[in-house]
């Protein structure tokens, strides 16, 4: 057979192949949620503006219902765009709808040894760990809350330096939450000017950029197309590799001095744990496991609380009205002493700011893809094992019949007619069921902390006019990313109360 001969065999092999599976595609198509037709190769990808992943869902719930089905190339997801939704398989089936979908991003480098992507009793033991461990260490409980204020502490001296001048306030913010966690993880805080520390903290902040432009995206939905085209989506990898040569540097120093009796960090927990297991070969507890779950925590640790708190910095620019309201509350409840977490009871005004931030921001709009333990019935269908789900928190969080005017920033949505918070089932910034985020309770109560603090210490203005100021977010998929910004933190005179 001459080259040419082979090459048309080649291709009608190829062709015949492509078109089998989309056979199969269709065919599959008809036991799922509505939704459009996919197209071979791309799937339902043309409908969908990667500036703005979560506004193309939202329209495709209009015409096909609050549970249907798109296509990432080949792969169905069935996509949940209501808080009923929602309910009736995250929270009412939430043992069917506990796994975790591959995504490359993450799972590329972790490969599954971590609590985040994982699935199984591998899920199951590592996520029941961390969660053990993070509690003897007192994370979101009253006796951790003296590091938080320590460092949230640290970050007013920070930005008292800049005499309120306008600054960027991005990596002291990111910095000083970073330090939170890696006070657990790490066993210490690090000092602002540490380079090594600097590092690993923009790593973490250029990979929530990275994975919330349409590169990331492309990447999770076409791994094996994106690794070998160039583009900045391969800094994900390197960002990785870099925060984790840090952990095992960090792991190496742990082993000469571990004392089993007296755990310092995460670390030396795992590392205890590791010994406990001994030689048993099932167990899920190696280096690579310990590397991989302090990526996790660390990563998410950092990420999150800090992206909250930048829309935080905008919104108070923005509505100074709000601003001095949640500041009247601080001085009639808190005065000039340290805030407490306990304080929140007695400031509902403050924790309806709170949640008003986190719904309005919305920082993870596409919470990551959860998958199918096994075959369930969500209403009139049989979804199969293996089935991407992919919740949309945007509707539940701008939902009409839950909130007035919801594209308004109005902390009185928490609010009942007494002025008393009011929380509502539809609020769920940390996503629900058995996935719900584990740090959950230390980004409660880092974000109380740290707002308080610095709004009892400082005037939030901006450079430029409130309504000039955009809180339209830059990055709109792994998070809402918000947008550059400068401030101008303007010290307050000290009451004589």
């Amino acid at each position: 057979m001459d080259f040419y001969s082979l090459v048309i065999v080649l291709l009608v092999i190829l062709i015949t192949s492509m078109m089998a599976n989309y056979v199969k595609l269709l065919l599959g198509k008809s036991k799922l949620p509505p939704g459009p037709t996919p197209l071979p190769i791309i799937g339902t990808l043309h409908l969908i503006n990667f500036n703005d992943i979560v506004k193309s869902l939202l329209d495709l719930s209009k015409k096909y219902g609050d549970i249907f089905t798109v296509y990432e190339g080949s792969k169905p997801v069935v996509v949940l765009c209501s808080y009923k939704a929602i309910k009736e398989t995250l929270i009412d089936k939430a043992e069917e709808f506990s796994g975790r979908a591959y995504r490359p991003s993450f799972s590329d480098f972790t490969k599954g040894d971590e609590l985040g992507f994982s699935n199984g009793e591998k899920w199951k033991e590592l996520r029941h760990f961390a969660m053990l461990t993070l509690g003897n260490f007192g994370v979101g409980k009253q006796s951790f809350e003296e590091r938080v204020r320590v460092e949230a502490g640290y970050l007013t001296e920070t930005l008292r330096k800049a005499n309120g001048s306008p600054i960027d306030p991005n990596y002291h913010i990111l910095r000083s939450v970073s330090n939170v966690i890696c006070s657990v993880v790490f066993g210490s805080r690090f000092e602002y000017e540490d380079e090594n520390f600097q590092r690993i903290v923009e790593c973490v902040q250029d990979n929530f950029r990275v994975m919330s432009s349409r590169w990331g995206v492309l990447f999770d939905i076409f791994p094996n197309i994106m690794r070998y085209i160039p583009g900045p989506h391969h800094a994900i990898m390197e960002n990785f590799t870099v925060i984790a040569d840090f952990i095992r540097l960090k792991m190496e120093d742990n082993m000469k001095t571990l004392d089993s009796n007296n755990p310092r960090d995460f670390i030396d927990c795992f590392l205890i744990k590791m010994e406990k297991e001994g030689k048993n070969k099932a167990t899920f507890y190696n280096t690579n496991t310990l590397v991989m779950n302090s990526l996790i925590l660390f990563f998410a640790g950092t990420g999150v609380s800090s992206t909250t708190l930048r829309f935080t910095f905008l919104l108070l620019m923005k509505h100074p009205n709000v601003a001095e309201k949640v500041y009247k509350e601080i001085e009639d409840v808190i005065g000039q002493r340290p805030p407490s977490f306990e304080d929140r009871y007695n400031m509902p005004y403050t924790e309806a700011f709170i949640y008003e931030v986190q719904r309005f921001s919305n920082v993870a709009p596409l919470v990551p893809q959860r998958e199918l333990t096994m075959d369930t019935q969500v209403r009139n269908y049989i979804i199969k094992k293996g089935t991407a789900v992919s919740p949309v928190l945007t509707h539940v969080h701008k939902d009409k019949t839950q909130f007035n005017d919801p594209e308004k920033f109005e902390p009185n949505n928490f609010l009942d007619e007494n002025e008393k918070l009011r929380k509502k089932e539809y609020f769920m910034p940390f996503s629900v069921g058995k996935r719900i985020c584990p740090g959950k309770n230390l980004a409660v109560m880092e974000l109380f902390i740290f707002i308080t603090t610095l709004l009892q210490n400082f005037t939030f203005k901006s450079p430029v006019p409130p309504e000039k100021i955009s809180v339209t977010p830059v990055g709109v998929a792994f998070v809402n990313v918000p947008p550059n910004f400068e401030i101008c933190l303007i010290p307050r005179a000290r009451s004589e109360k």
